[in-house]
């Protein structure tokens, strides 16, 4: 219990730290923006209870936000991710029979799990995020764009590190 506080502290500084110095400044045409630090609340271990995601969602959101100078709007989208990522879970965990699993990673769950699991979320996020960001109904096409190439960015992003830290899972 100890040893994943301590991961989970450390992955959240490591994270908000490459998103407000490294990936803030890294667009591609004003269209891809990476919002990699989202990889925080992916990795939450299935146990943790819903408040406490809440509150951490929360807590990630704001901290990017003040980086950002985005009041709010961070902070908003992760918790919108985290209602998501419960009810993902909630419909695919159980079914999958993946309940005695720790965490949600790629090399527990497999690629087409986490892939579909990253894709949604990220989607949901960045959807959220971005419309919220813009909040005019005349440019939906240019904020469709935006979600969906910064969403391939993300997770273009997420699979990369997650098979940098990819360790094989042993079967019984």
């Amino acid at each position: 219990m100890g040893r994943t506080i301590i991961i989970n502290v450390i992955r959240f500084l490591l994270l908000v730290f490459m998103q407000a110095f490294l990936l803030k400044n890294i667009t591609f045409y004003n269209l891809s923006t990476p919002y990699f630090y989202i990889l925080f609340i992916l990795l939450l271990p299935f146990e943790i209870p819903n408040v406490l995601l809440f509150v951490l969602s929360f807590l990630l959101g704001l901290t990017v936000d003040a980086f950002y100078d985005t009041p709010g709007l961070h902070a908003s989208a992760c918790v919108v991710l985290a209602l998501v990522r419960i009810l993902f879970i909630n419909i695919t965990v159980q079914k999958e029979g993946f309940d005695n699993e720790p965490e949600p990673t790629l090399s527990i769950m497999g690629f087409r799990w986490f892939f579909t699991y990253a894709v949604i979320l990220t989607f949901a996020h960045h959807f959220f995020l971005l419309t919220l960001e813009v909040f005019r109904f005349s440019e939906i096409q240019y904020t469709l764009s935006r979600v969906v190439l910064s969403s391939i960015f993300t997770v273009f992003l997420i699979l990369v590190s997650g098979l940098l830290f990819f360790k094989r899972k042993e079967r019984k």
